[in-house]
């Protein structure tokens, strides 16, 4: 039996009842003109994910389910729609709607509670199986998080199709992981499987869609772009009628619109980072009501990235860039500057902060680092009154390295409402920044990124001749024991057995350790990485614990 499956990649807004109905009615019109049997929408897309602690209100579970019903009662013909939203309990849930009718519903029942994931606080979980017959076939659905888990159950009832809705946040080579496992559970099951995932940006959080479907041999029948809000039509050979189901909904025999399967060409490593950057910032500032963006531009390589983020993001005219020159700063610091507002036409000044610290030092004695950081406060406070007169969102340019050591000024170059690079290791900045540059070439365009930028040492500029390396091990090697003791959880031992030296171990350890205070204080910033700061590394400030 051939069922015409339509997955609806999109994009909600959390809170955005209204919005999110609207986008998924016209999904559900575009998929009836498609002649699908069956259309399946991502996890909580009702709602929007995730909700936080919102799912704890009375107020909003009530409103979710108001809604679902009155998507219920505009969904007209022999469509049949997976539809996820919030029920009271609070549960996790998805509504299967036919014919105006909310026929069948299912709750999530193996709830994450790691890395981002806190469910256990927000949802109560589910606790039965649905199969439900839709057009001869019998269609088992989960969520998300339960085919991480045993699937023996849904097996046991030998559907002839099983429909999973997701909300599964993107993070560096996930996408190989999640196709695996799909595949691995349609083999168990021997079952075709639909895995349907959101896009988007909430929060520190990026959805990359990456919506699957293989057979039951777990072949690979379509695959969607990774990012793009698409609607996947696919028709998919099933079992007819091959268990005892608990829902039957009878209906006429679409016409499929003659379709191709798509699968797709999977993304490189640069290009997913890059996508994810852009899309992260682009739907915090846009789902905000941000109208533009404020970069302090120094001609390092950092704001350099970030600003060539914020063009792809939102286009150049909505991108703001500031050099604010010191005493110490470098000729070519503001060159740098001003050849990157040159090449890409983003609105550019240049407010020299010499006179402000001066005013400061004449009423206090500052000496050391304590006169550096007065200069990278002078900075940030001129860029968020730059901010709060002419309605800008400041930008914060720190790399996950510096976050990791404390290599930063808090209220200076700490500054800012989204920090679009945190999860990203020096390394990385450097690779990034090349690859956009070569796709600019590629598609005969100006590199956005001066070369100097990319090439020169990077440096503070708040002493004269400082250079990074004074302050910190050089970043490669930096980065390979931040990549094991931050994002692996390697020990002073196990980075003793890494290959490491003792004397660098104990003085990165000692970095890190220090830091927690001014990384709890610091801006979110796009999840990329599988062990990024904030929810998924949860470590006291004040501890005695050493792990040296």
């Amino acid at each position: 039996m051939k069922l015409s499956v339509a997955l609806a990649q999109i994009n909600p807004t959390v809170g955005d009842l209204a919005g999110n109905s609207a986008l998924i009615l016209e999904n559900i019109s575009a998929a009836k003109d498609q002649g699908a049997h069956l259309i399946v929408f991502p996890e909580m897309i009702v709602t929007g994910y995730p909700v936080e602690d919102l799912a704890l209100r009375p107020s909003f579970q009530t409103a979710s389910i108001s809604a679902i019903e009155k998507i219920a009662a505009q969904i007209s013909g022999d469509i049949v729609a997976v539809i996820g939203y919030l029920d009271h309990g609070p549960q996790n849930a998805v509504a299967v709607i036919h014919e105006g009718k909310i026929k069948a519903r299912y709750v999530k029942r193996h709830l994450p509670n790691y890395g981002v994931f806190d469910e256990f606080r927000n949802f109560t979980p589910g606790t039965s199986d649905l199969v439900v017959r839709i057009h001869g076939v019998d269609v088992a659905i989960a969520i998300c998080e339960d085919i991480w888990h045993s699937m023996a159950a849904v097996a046991a009832r030998t559907p002839g199709l099983v429909v999973v809705p997701n909300g599964s946040p993107f993070e560096r080579n996930k996408d190989d992981v999640r196709l695996a496992l799909v595949q691995q559970r349609a083999r168990e099951i021997q079952a075709p499987l639909a895995y349907v995932n959101m896009t988007g940006g909430q929060d520190d959080l990026v959805f990359d869609g990456d919506t699957i479907v293989v057979g039951k041999d777990g072949g690979l029948l379509a695959r969607a772009p990774q990012f793009d809000d698409t609607l996947v039509v696919v028709e998919i050979d099933c079992v007819q009628e091959s268990s005892k189901p608990d829902v039957i909904i009878t209906i006429e025999d679409a016409s499929p619109s003659p379709s191709s399967p798509v699968i797709a060409p999977r993304l490189s490593d640069e290009a997913e980072m890059w996508s994810a950057l852009v899309i992260g910032l682009r739907d915090y500032i846009i789902k905000n009501g941000f109208k533009s963006a404020l970069v302090g531009l120094s001609g390092g390589i950092d704001s350099a990235l970030v600003a060539a983020i914020a063009i792809d993001a939102l286009g150049a005219q909505r991108v703001n860039g500031v050099a604010m020159p010191s005493k110490y700063s470098s000729k070519h610091s503001v060159e740098d500057a001003q050849e990157l507002a040159d090449a890409t036409g983003i609105h550019f000044r240049i407010t020299p902060i010499a006179p402000m610290v001066d005013a400061f030092m004449g009423n206090m004695v500052l000496k050391g680092l304590a006169e550096e950081n007065l200069q990278a406060r002078v900075r940030g406070t001129t860029l968020m009154g730059i901010s709060n007169q002419e309605g800008h969102i400041v930008l914060a340019t720190g790399n996950k390295s510096e976050l990791a050591v404390g290599y930063s000024t808090l209220y200076g170059d700490a500054v800012g409402g989204f920090a679009p690079i945190k999860d990203i290791y020096k390394t990385d900045v450097w690779a990034l920044a090349t690859w956009r540059n070569e796709q600019a070439v590629a598609a005969g365009q100006t590199p956005p990124i001066p070369s100097r930028s990319i090439t020169k040492e990077p440096s503070a500029e708040l002493r004269p001749d400082q250079k990074d390396s004074d302050s910190l091990p050089d970043y490669p090697l930096l980065d390979s024991v931040l990549r094991l003791y931050v994002d692996e959880d390697h020990g002073f031992d196990a980075l003793l057995k890494d290959g490491f030296d003792e004397a660098l171990i104990r003085r990165v350890i000692s970095l890190v350790d220090k830091a927690e205070f001014k990384r709890r204080q610091y801006p979110l910033g796009t999840k990329v990485s599988g062990r990024a700061f904030g929810k998924d590394r949860r470590l006291p400030m004040t501890s005695r614990w050493n792990e040296q």
